[in-house]
């Protein structure tokens, strides 16, 4: 099956020859793990120099897409070469009667992936500065030597990458939300801001406006006294000025314009002061809105439904507590949009947000998708759900989820208790 043909002292040359290849072969192995895994503390070593090896290397990376494209040529040539010779050996000492390509394919292959690849990066990966050095000078040498063909890699890898790119430039939300979740390397108040951030990305001004019943304004043909009490009552920095209903705003009135005259008698006519209100559509994306709002030198707009009837109010600080989370200053009551009675029970604002909800309680923020129509508060969702009003004490069961009703005011629900299921 096997027939040995004896040794020819001519082979001699065809071994080293041989073993020459498979030695810059596992050079050029061990020199991509080392090049490209040398850390920053390494690379800084390297680029203050010193001497003939750092300054060969600090070179070589001032390129390194020339530099794996030498790397990659030279190492593809040599294992030809090496395949070539190696199967001329074997022909010269053998005979297969049988199976005889199978026999060189799998010897020379063993042979190459040992010493040419498995090798000389497991050696590189536990020497990463030193290998880097060892070769500097060899790879400046070979990249002189291969530098045509090598260019000719780089740009034709350059061309197909950009239109790879351009292809793949439009990533969907559910992409950065996947890849958000996959992230480890952040601290979970870092997680929490970059998932803010891909959300945003995909928000109505609906969603993150201070609905209607909440907005704080001043009436036209209120009196200078009955303007300052307001301003200090609600402790706002600029307040909507409405004619007789806050669906007919006038403009914005800014607290700041009124410092100079804060001693003027109840007959000064702080109307003067009112500036054109800022209006947007409901539907309106909340990043379009913040271009416009760091465009127009914008704070504060008042949200109209396709009626022109107004619905809600927002402002900047609102759009920005969407990325990072609530925003707390000296004048604002501590005071939470919850209360946790236990494990399984908590109490809320009928006026608070689902989403914000389901992030209280830790469960998937697109939960009551199916029942929620067009609802953004926990109030709408129950709404929705019953196609009524609720009255106080009535309760409601959702995916199971239990709602009961602790307080009313009129036909606004106030207080609303979530009940979890006990899993334990």
């Amino acid at each position: 099956m096997v027939e040995y043909l004896g040794f020819d002292p001519n082979i001699i040359a065809l071994i080293v020859g041989d073993i020459i290849l498979l030695l810059i072969s596992g050079m050029m192995s061990s020199s991509e793990v080392a090049y490209f895994s040398l850390t920053p503390a390494e690379l800084r070593r390297i680029k203050r120099g010193g001497s003939v090896a750092t300054d060969a290397a600090s070179k070589l990376l001032d390129n390194p897409d020339q530099l794996l494209a030498t790397i990659l040529v030279v190492n593809n040539m040599v294992n030809i070469g090496t395949v070539v010779l190696s199967t001329q050996i074997l022909n010269s000492l053998f005979v297969f009667h049988r199976f005889g390509f199978l026999v060189h394919t799998v010897v020379v292959t063993f042979v190459l992936l040992l010493c040419g690849e498995v090798l000389p990066k497991v050696f590189a990966q536990g020497s990463t500065m030193r290998v880097a050095l060892w070769f500097a000078q060899p790879l400046t040498l070979l990249r002189w030597l291969v530098y045509p063909l090598g260019y000719v890699l780089v740009r034709t890898s350059n061309v197909a990458s950009e239109r790879l790119m351009q292809r793949s430039n439009d990533i969907s939300i559910e992409d950065l939300a996947d890849a958000v979740d996959m992230t480890t390397s952040t601290s979970t108040e870092e997680q929490k801001i970059l998932s803010g951030i891909v959300n945003f990305a995909d928000r109505e001004v609906e969603e993150i406006m201070r609905p209607r019943m909440d907005i704080v304004g001043v009436e036209q043909t209120m009196s200078f006294s009955e303007v300052k009490q307001t301003i200090t009552t609600s402790g706002y920095s600029r307040l909507p000025v409405y004619s007789e209903t806050i669906d007919n705003i006038k403009g914005t009135l800014f607290v700041k314009d009124l410092i100079a005259y804060a001693n003027r008698t109840d007959d000064f006519g702080w109307q003067s002061l009112i500036r054109e209100p800022y209006i947007v559509p409901m539907h309106k994306q909340v990043t379009d809105l913040l271009e416009d709002f760091r465009h127009d030198k914008v704070h504060m707009a008042i949200v109209v439904d396709e009626y022109g009837a107004t619905q809600g109010l927002v402002t900047l600080e609102d759009i920005l507590e969407e990325v990072v989370g609530e925003i707390s200053d000296e004048s604002d009551i501590d005071e939470s949009f919850y209360e946790r009675i236990d494990k399984c029970t908590y109490i809320f604002e009928g006026k608070t947000h689902i989403v914000d909800m389901l992030r209280v309680l830790q469960l998937d923020d697109e939960l009551f998708e199916d029942v929620q129509g067009r609802a953004e508060t926990i109030a709408g969702l129950l709404l929705e759900i019953k196609r009524n009003f609720l009255k106080k004490g009535e309760q409601l069961s959702s995916h199971g989820i239990r709602f009961v009703v602790t307080a009313v005011d009129g036909h606004r629900i106030d207080k609303i208790k979530v009940i979890l299921p006990n899993n334990d």
